[in-house]
């Protein structure tokens, strides 16, 4: 299992050691529009995240019946993630409720008396300056039981937001997020994302445009990265939406007049992400006052058993739940293709 990066030569790879792995879990109102997202079950998507984050922890989920996976039955990638702990076991696993509307049971988490954003389409409805803020003092606090971070994100139509918030600050990168599904509904994406941007204006801080076509998750892991990235190594689990992460600390700096300490910082996603067609994760990064460092996995479910797995490499799902840096983490520990392909594989089996 290969990893490569994205834009410079350096040496590929994670940290070496144990990771601490946060889950920042949290909805948006924006899922609700019809169409928006495949990433959960029709009807329940709120739920995911909150499915998401007792799957990881526990192996199974409380608050339904079945897992989150996307109407043609591709799984959530938290499979992928808990087949990874099973098999090189993190440090921890804790999520950050950044806003459910289902607290995840049997799972240890931090609340932050956070509450789900609304729509952006409306307006997100969101205290920017005030979740950021909570971002760093979180990041400030921050215990590290293992040698470094891993940070993740369970945020349905966060690909949205994340481009919606990206093109609100001025960044150049229209039509350049990805989405759970294989071919982006960008009709629908396009007049969300444009209802957003009309509720805004030049003369707007950062931080009002923030309150008003961002999420939770964005404001308060950029926050997060602002402040822990002085103390320890985090590696950024995500494709698009935790690269739009990314912007926003960059962002902020003037603001907050403290930028992310970037050398600390590695952004560590999938190949479906990476060579995905329809988005841009490396000119994404490239709008960035620095040159990150970013890594993607190669490995695929080409050799697998069970067929619904294969909508991956087809582009389906994609990333999600610290995929790509499950993935990342594993290949650091010199777990195989084989090895983990037969513990994603068993996972399913036995549900």
């Amino acid at each position: 299992m290969k990893t490569y990066n994205i834009f410079t030569n350096e040496k590929d790879s994670l940290p070496t050691g144990k990771a601490d792995f946060l889950l920042a879990a949290s909805v948006t109102k924006t899922c609700e529009i019809e169409g928006i997202t495949q990433a959960g079950i029709p009807g329940m998507i709120p739920l995911t995240p909150t499915l998401d984050a007792e799957f990881i922890i526990n192996e199974r989920v409380y608050s339904l019946g079945e897992l989150a996976e996307t109407p043609t039955g591709v799984p959530t990638p938290a499979i992928i993630t808990r087949a990874v702990h099973n098999l090189v076991p993190f440090s921890t696993i804790e999520i950050l409720d950044l806003g459910l509307q289902t607290i995840p049971q049997n799972s240890a988490s931090h609340n932050f008396d956070i509450q789900p954003s609304d729509s952006i389409a409306t307006g997100a409805k969101i205290d920017a300056k005030a979740v950021f803020r909570k971002g760093m003092a979180a990041g400030e606090s921050y215990e590290l039981k293992g040698n470094y971070l891993i940070l993740a994100e369970s945020t349905p139509s966060g690909t949205t937001t994340a481009a919606a918030t990206a093109l609100a600050l001025g960044y150049e990168c229209k039509n350049e997020f990805s989405s759970s599904f294989l071919n982006v509904p960008n009709n629908i994406r396009d007049e969300t994302i444009n209802k957003a941007l009309s509720l805004i204006d030049e003369n707007m801080s950062n931080f009002e445009k923030l309150s008003l076509i961002s999420d939770n998750m964005l404001i308060f892991c950029a926050g997060f990265l602002m402040s822990a990235s002085r103390r320890f190594h985090i590696v950024l689990a995500g494709g698009t939406q935790m690269a739009a992460c990314l912007l926003v600390a960059d962002k902020l700096r003037e603001d907050v007049l403290m930028r992310v300490k970037n050398e600390n910082i590695t952004l560590a996603t999938t190949s479906w992400v990476a060579n995905d067609k329809n988005s841009d994760i490396a000119h994404i990064l490239s709008l960035l006052s620095y040159k990150p460092h970013a890594v993607y996995t190669s490995f695929s479910f080409e050799q697998s058993t069970i067929p619904i797995l294969k909508k991956y490499d087809e582009g389906e799902a994609k990333e999600g739940v610290g995929a790509g840096a499950a993935l990342g983490y594993a290949c650091a520990n010199e777990v195989n293709n084989a090895k983990l392909l037969e513990a994603i594989e068993r996972i399913l089996y036995s549900m």
